[in-house]
């Protein structure tokens, strides 16, 4: 009798583990599942995904499909296959997998709003006039900043400071200013995200310590404090971009305690990718004197009516083109801008390849892009991706180059810093403009040099890989000092 139910026990365990194994079936892609059950690779690719996908893409080719804590996700990595997933609305979705993450980050559903019309919102914010405007505060609260923060030094006296730290934090502060006009805590807000964004991906990955836990929690709950409306509700016409974004929250039905977690995303979202390009782009200028002199050089040809940090100039950035500036600034997103474009299958769909092959993928699994692997470090279409080089986006000319290949076809993505489609950044040129501000005021306003002559640029921090913009795992020491105002272009 015992024997009897011993086999029958173990003929059912049998068949569930069957059941529950899958099998990679004729026309699917190469699976592998890992050796740990349900886990798969979710540690490894947790750890460091870049070298993860390497792997896997040196294993299986272009397209593979992963076991990663119970889901299936198929990683697609030839940049000319890009649109089969990027233009697909009807077999794919990326917009549960995003709320799942919002909730495990912030704490916030707003199951009211519909993606399209808070897409729409923020385009109206980010375009055309708005944008002018937004513009223009983030260049004036740049400056304003640069200028206070060297209150109490003396013209020739220099300063030491972590260039992560310093770009981080003028972003982070000329940026809150601009957007949420608040200018009583605006010190506590930066220290406050600042160790809420260092847990962040630990948030999302629900891999937190107790005390980590707990320090999340509590940064969390005080930025949610701090970016309170300082206004009453309803009332006046919205007049800043904070106060029209929770009006656009009112009208969309969001109770009071969802607005202030949505404020903490939206801070997120604004101000976690300017401050660390920063840091990128002018460490990769100090560390390489020739891409330095060629900025410089160009900066030098611009026309200023004035460079006075106490009048406002004319911005010379809106009145002419940087071809050698924008060429550095998009190296340096090719090197160091790591998203990930995740999408949900919502139905078995056929994915064709652009060379012929097709694949079937599973409903629920999940679909991704890490441009980061390829297109922006494949050696096919960037030679040598690891080096920096700061001409790579120009012609001989000094126009843009944006004629790159793969498998001797032009590619429509050879780097994709912003994500891409109809789900592109939003804020892209808002960022794109503060970044390129705050390096000319620095190079114009300020003499810096490293500490060490031969320091080298702190590796980057692994575990951020998928969140937009890499950190360092580390700091370049930096002194610097304000130039003499009759020196400033003449010195550059």
């Amino acid at each position: 009798m015992l024997w009897t139910i011993f086999l029958f026990l173990n003929g059912l365990l049998i068949l569930v583990l069957l059941y529950f194994t899958r099998r990679r079936q004729k026309n699917e892609p190469p699976l592998d599942k890992g050796l740990i059950p349900w886990l798969g690779h979710a540690l490894e690719f947790g750890k460091d995904a870049a070298k993860f996908l390497a792997r896997m893409k040196e294993k299986h080719g272009d397209i593979f499909t992963v076991r990663v804590a119970g889901h299936y996700v198929t990683v697609l990595l030839d940049p000319n296959s890009f649109d089969a997933i990027i233009n697909d609305t009807v077999f794919l979705d990326f917009t549960r997998a995003r709320n799942q993450l919002v909730k495990r980050i912030f704490s916030l559903q707003l199951p009211s709003i519909k993606p399209t019309a808070e897409r729409k919102w923020m385009e109206r914010h980010f375009h055309g006039l708005h944008l002018s405007k937004l513009n223009s505060s983030m260049n004036i609260h740049l400056q304003n900043l640069l200028l206070s923060d060297q209150t109490g030094f003396g013209p020739s006296e220099w300063r030491q400071d972590g260039l992560f730290s310093l770009c981080y934090s003028l972003l982070f502060r000329a940026g809150y200013l601009t957007l949420f006009e608040r200018k009583d805590n605006t010190a506590t807000v930066y220290k406050e995200f600042r160790k809420f964004d260092n847990l962040l991906t630990k948030l999302a990955r629900c891999s937190l310590k107790q005390g980590e836990r707990e320090t999340a929690n509590s940064s969390r709950e005080r930025l949610w404090e701090l970016l309170s409306p300082s206004w009453p509700s309803g009332g006046s016409e919205p007049a800043s971009w904070q106060h029209s974004y929770h009006h656009f929250l009112q009208e969309e039905g969001v109770d009071a305690e969802m607005q202030k977690r949505a404020s903490l995303l939206q801070l997120w979202t604004t101000q976690c990718n300017a401050g660390p390009a920063a840091f990128w782009l002018l460490g990769f200028l100090l560390t390489h004197p020739e891409a330095m002199e060629a900025v410089k050089s160009e900066i030098r040809c611009l026309t200023l009516q004035d460079t006075s940090l106490q009048h406002p100039p004319i911005n010379p950035l809106e009145a002419h083109s940087t071809p050698v500036f924008d060429s550095v600034l998009s190296e340096t997103l090719r090197l160091t801008a790591a998203v990930m474009i995740n999408r949900e299958v919502v139905q078995d769909k056929i994915l064709r390849m652009a060379n012929g092959k097709e694949y079937h993928l599973r409903q629920g699994d999940r679909v991704c892009l890490f441009p980061f692997l390829s297109p922006q470090m494949d050696p096919e279409i960037h030679q040598d991706p690891q080096i920096f080089k700061y001409d790579r986006f120009l012609n001989e000319d000094i126009t843009v180059k944006d004629k790159f290949y793969k498998k001797e076809k032009r590619l429509k993505y050879y780097n994709l810093p912003w994500g891409a489609g109809k789900n592109i950044c939003v804020g892209k040129e808002f960022a794109v403009t503060a970044i390129k501000q705050f390096v000319f005021l620095l190079l114009t306003h300020l003499d810096m040099e490293m500490c060490d002559p031969e320091a080298k640029l702190p590796p980057v921090n692994p575990s951020r890989y998928g969140f937009g913009m890499l950190q360092p795992d580390g700091d370049l020491q930096v002194r610097y000092r304000l130039k003499m105002p009759q020196h400033r272009m003449l010195l550059i």
